[in-house]
């Protein structure tokens, strides 16, 4: 077992621990991805439910994505830089980001002029510098968390 997969092991066990104290339902799923664990709590029934564990904007999630991290530190030692995913939400969090990073990204090109989006999470910003850079553009964060936000520089 990789360390990587352990540290999916240890998060599963823990999130699973979660959901029997909070009563949710869940099945959960591990994976690697980007050298990293990732980590997804997904339901079959009503995600209603786990909407709860996501909370507003993913401010939840945020929260026990950190909780998560540091229960696989407790066990290995370790700082881990597993992701967390409930009912999808930071699915389609990143193709919204995405779009949002490419549409800037045109705009820059567009207008000659750099393009500074809104405060966003480390997460976030990842995300739309990613997409800033596969339009073939260069993008940097300025400012201080939370208010660290992506500003796109044109060609």
């Amino acid at each position: 077992m990789t360390r990587l997969e352990q540290e999916g092991e240890i998060a599963a066990d823990y999130l699973e621990g979660l959901l029997d104290i909070a009563d949710l339902d869940g099945d959960i799923d591990m994976d690697v991805e980007a050298d990293r664990a990732a980590v997804s709590i997904i339901s079959d029934s009503t995600s209603r439910d786990l909407q709860k564990l996501v909370g507003r904007d993913g401010e939840v999630l945020e929260a026990l994505q950190e909780l998560t991290r540091l229960a696989v530190h407790r066990e290995t030692g370790d700082r881990s830089r597993l992701m967390l995913d409930i009912a999808g939400f930071r699915a389609r969090k990143r193709e919204e980001l995405a779009e949002l990073g490419a549409k800037a990204a045109e705009e820059a090109k567009g207008t000659g002029e750099p393009v500074k989006l809104k405060p966003m999470t480390p997460f976030e910003r990842k995300v739309v510098h990613d997409a800033v850079a596969a339009a073939g553009l260069r993008s940097e964060s300025e400012g201080e968390e939370p208010q660290r936000c992506v500003v796109v520089l044109p060609a």
